[in-house]
């Protein structure tokens, strides 16, 4: 995807010290893009990480437009994410037992299909470490303090002093004037916050794994099955979705990497934990389950035969209801990211909403002012709250399309096998919207009006949409019942 510049490049050094002093706590995207973006805006950032470095492995995950637009200030990353960015690329679809349903075609024809711009398509699948990287590099330049090795145990803060901090289990203190909790969905924060929510077992779990394309020489036929599409530019990598009963997978050949993942019903041994890996034998016993009477692909297993040592992670998925608060009593201590809301694989929304999150606080705090850090923390979270909501919603009605695919309405129209993207997630820029609509929220929590309610509002979520309070439980019911993940009100296309 290439890097769109649709607005000016404001660089480090365009805003004056705001005098903040900003602590962030993780360094997952959250974390990173809070950490730069704090420092763009003129905030003095501090950075604490529970392990011994930044963790830049992993496979795939699905980068939204709107949380690329803050590239535009870092000329050397928007380089580098165009480097990394997979250009001209194909995607083709199967039933899991191996029927091609949807011959290979251009992402590019796919969105004029759907009637969108391809020089602005609504996000693309990147390589974790490789976006990990990319951050590492613009993080070492700055010279952001990043202090590993440091457990957050406790989050405090002191209305009196208009300070907060965190403890860690050496019992060391760090205070700042904000503390930003990027720490994920075991954030100690959520004591304070008074946020937490139970987590949920959803009886599903996701096989992953990315590893060096050569491995899959040693097999030609797996080799020329899975082979990138020869197109205009040479060789050019391709996405094969497989949809099947209560199941899908995917796979991404690249032209340095195979990644391939795979949902699946729980075995026993899966974890919440991108380090928990499995025996690749444990997968070909156990992926042929719960999928009906045809297995999957033989194919499919010969890949996973190929899969190295030590490569499939078997990571546990939970079901959490939407987190009902973000920000600490005093408002000096503010949760964004998985902290704030998670959200299911099939989403592809994860890591966008968490970009956003970063880029919509820092800017809101440099908005304010040092002397207003909880009106601009309080101003965020009403800016972010039903947005976050309706897209996890969004993400449940993804998995659900995926797991119970008709494939009489896709050989008509392949577009009813492709999870929702609307406009109304990959469109917004949450920077632009901060400085659009920053002093009217301030003006509406003055008034006691609620967000959806205020006309004067434009909304970042789906137009027309009045917010409606809901719960994994009802959506459970409704998938027991046969039933179709119910939206809600508004527009969602």
């Amino acid at each position: 995807m290439p890097f769109i510049d649709d607005g000016e490049s404001k660089p480090v050094g365009s805003y004056p010290n705001s005098g903040i002093g900003v602590l962030v706590i993780g360094t997952g995207l959250a974390g990173l893009t809070a950490a730069i973006e704090c420092v763009r805006k003129g905030h003095n950032v501090r950075v604490l990480e529970r392990n011994e470095d930044i963790n830049t492995a992993g496979d795939m995950y699905f980068m939204g437009l709107s949380a690329t637009k803050f590239l535009k200030h870092w000329p050397e990353m928007a380089k580098e994410f165009d480097e990394i960015s997979l250009h001209n690329c194909w995607i083709e679809t199967f039933k899991h037992h191996g029927d091609q349903m949807i011959t290979p075609l251009k992402v590019a024809d796919r969105l004029r299909d759907a009637g969108l711009d391809p020089d602005t398509p609504p996000g693309t699948f990147q390589m974790r470490p490789l976006v990990y990287k990319m951050y590492v590099h613009q993080v070492r330049k700055l010279g952001v303090k990043i202090q590993f090795g440091k457990r957050v145990v406790d989050y405090w803060e002191d209305e009196s002093t208009g300070k907060a901090g965190v403890v860690t289990d050496k019992g060391e203190r760090y205070e700042a004037d904000v503390v930003i909790a990027a720490d994920g969905v075991g954030s100690k924060s959520q004591k304070l916050v008074g946020g937490q929510v139970r987590a949920m077992k959803s009886g599903r779990a996701m096989w992953r794994a990315a590893f060096p394309k050569h491995h899959i020489d040693k097999n030609p036929e797996v080799k020329e099955f899975f082979k990138m599409i020869e197109g205009e530019s040479g060789e050019e990598p391709i996405v094969r979705t497989w949809l099947g009963p209560g199941t899908y997978a995917m796979t991404l050949t690249r032209p340095d990497a195979m990644i391939w993942v795979m949902n699946h019903d729980v075995t026993g041994s899966e974890r919440e934990s991108w380090n928990h890996t499995i025996d690749n034998q444990e997968v070909l016993d156990n992926m042929d389950k719960g999928v009906g009477p045809k297995p999957w692909a033989p194919m499919f297993k010969e890949l996973i035969k190929l899969t190295p040592p030590n490569t499939i992670v078997n990571f546990e998925l939970f079901w959490r209801n939407p987190q009902p608060k973000w920000a600490s009593p005093g408002a000096r201590v503010i949760n964004i990211g998985d902290a704030a809301h998670s959200f299911l694989p099939a989403s592809g929304n994860g890591a966008t909403q968490a970009i956003e999150d970063a880029v919509s606080l820092a800017s809101c705090l440099q908005i304010g002012g040092k002397e207003n850090i909880p009106q601009s923390v309080r101003a965020h979270v009403r800016m972010r709250f039903i947005r976050n909501a309706c897209a996890q919603k969004l993400g449940f009605s993804n998995a659900e399309l995926l797991q119970d695919t008709d494939w009489t309405k896709v050989k008509l129209d392949p577009r009813v096998a492709q999870p929702k993207l609307p406009s109304w997630v990959w469109g917004h820029d949450p920077e632009k919207y901060a400085y659009e609509v920053y002093d009217r929220v301030v003006e509406s929590m003055r008034r006691g009006v609620p967000f959806d309610e205020d006309d004067s509002i434009p909304p970042n979520y789906p137009p027309g949409y009045k917010y409606e309070p809901w719960s994994i439980e009802d959506i459970m019911e409704d998938m027991r019942n046969g039933k179709q993940v119910k939206l809600g009100s508004g527009n969602w296309d």
